[in-house]
């Protein structure tokens, strides 16, 4: 018989969170994960995917895939520590190294166990990590992993790290202290001050963390915010995904070759769970080769990017400060923001609301995420779209 405790539990905390409007209701598409999808038998402009350049449904991509599971089969069939290290695995690390031009570079499954194994591998129960307060929750669930103390800075605040850095460095009590921060946040499309960062890093001697999930591909002519700012020879740890603008799954770390062999020996992901698999390896290593030999996909990204913000904010909506691509329009109470979301779907828009807890209450926003392979007729039906709902809704007014 199950357990009765468990039952209550379930059921109250989903109504709790469905009368408060934070449940999300999952939509599963019946097309790829294109500029265009098919849900329910609906097409709809799609604003939700983290495609940034078009190449999940890339028939380049594809093709790489299709040839590595007629290769080596469709699984890697262990760990990479045992036998599960494919020549594929050792081709995309290597062309991940010359991409973001670091010594070295170590995949991962996903983007999420990159930071539970590189942070946990370095840090321990005496060290500190200094973080952004608006980091990812993978970047969260590491620091809290590694059992470090955690010390949280106001977000983009150069004063505040740099206060905190000198008193945790000053106290004595910690063998090691990291500042760790996205390159690109994710909810609000603003860029770390990296530049600054970095200077108090290499002023207080601490380990820097950048996690570039959403900068990769998409700044630095695809190789990140790292390179966007040409810092690559003085960041410590460039964490990276294989499954927003490269369009496939996965992760990787990349850094000094003695990082990347201490990642090899003592991070519990690659030590303990199956390798990538020969398709998405194939297809990661044909994106980077995209990536390397032509930045006209990143370019027609920013184009539509820039058309689709000044669109809406023409049309008077609130999208924040983004400095990139991820493009918010901020509601504020999470149950209009929801109905916002709704409407859009019912007209032809698939952008996901975006409420608490990913957010702080109160900053609801549907999060709109351009991409390189969006006509301007695709983004001129979602902006008509915007305007009518908008109106409606009275969140934008004539």
């Amino acid at each position: 018989m199950s357990s009765n405790v468990l039952a209550k539990f379930l059921s109250d905390s989903l109504n709790d969170l469905k009368g408060k409007g934070l449940y999300n209701v999952i939509d599963p598409l019946e097309s790829a994960n294109g500029p265009v999808i098919k849900i329910a038998g609906r097409e709809l402009v799609n604003l939700s995917s983290n495609n940034y350049l078009g190449l999940a449904t890339d028939s380049r991509l594809k093709d790489s895939a299709i040839k590595a599971i007629q290769t080596y089969g469709v699984g890697s069939g262990a760990v990479r520590t045992i036998n599960g290290t494919l020549e594929l695995h050792i081709e995309l690390e290597d062309k991940l190294a010359s991409f973001k031009q670091t010594e070295a570079a170590i995949a991962y499954q996903s983007g999420f166990n990159c930071n539970m194994a590189a942070i946990s591998a370095i840090m321990d129960q005496h060290d500190a990590i200094l973080s952004d307060e608006l980091n990812h929750a993978s970047i969260i669930d590491g620091c809290r992993l590694s059992r470090a103390k955690i010390i949280r800075y106001n977000h983009s605040d150069m004063e505040d790290l740099r206060t905190k850095a000198k008193e945790a460095i000053e106290s004595g009590l910690y063998n090691k202290v990291m500042v760790i921060t996205d390159g690109v946040f994710s909810m609000d499309g603003d860029i770390a001050k990296l530049p600054e960062i970095v200077k108090i890093a290499e002023e207080f001697d601490l380990i820097s963390y950048v996690d570039d999930a959403h900068g990769s591909g998409v700044l630095g002519k695809g190789a990140g915010t790292v390179k966007h700012f040409g810092l690559s020879d003085r960041v410590d740890l460039q964490i990276g995904t294989l499954s927003k603008a490269i369009g496939v799954v996965g992760g990787y770390v990349a850094g000094k070759k003695e990082l990347i062999d201490w990642l090899k020996v003592r991070s519990r992901p690659f030590l303990f769970s199956t390798s990538l698999t020969p398709a998405d390896v194939a297809a990661s290593i044909q994106a980077i080769d995209i990536l390397i030999k032509s930045d006209e996909l990143n370019k027609k990204l920013w184009e539509n990017a820039d058309y689709l913000k000044a669109g809406l904010e023409k049309l008077g909506f609130d999208i924040g400060k983004s400095e990139t691509p991820i493009t918010p329009c901020i509601i504020g109470d999470e149950v209009k923001t929801q109905e916002f979301s709704t409407r859009l779907y019912e007209e032809g828009v698939y952008a996901k609301s975006i409420v608490f807890p990913t957010v702080p209450r109160g900053t609801g926003r549907v999060r709109n995420m351009p991409s390189a392979a969006h006509t301007k007729e695709m983004l001129d039906k979602a902006l008509s779209i915007y305007e009518k709902v908008g109106k409606e809704l009275a969140i934008i007014t004539d």
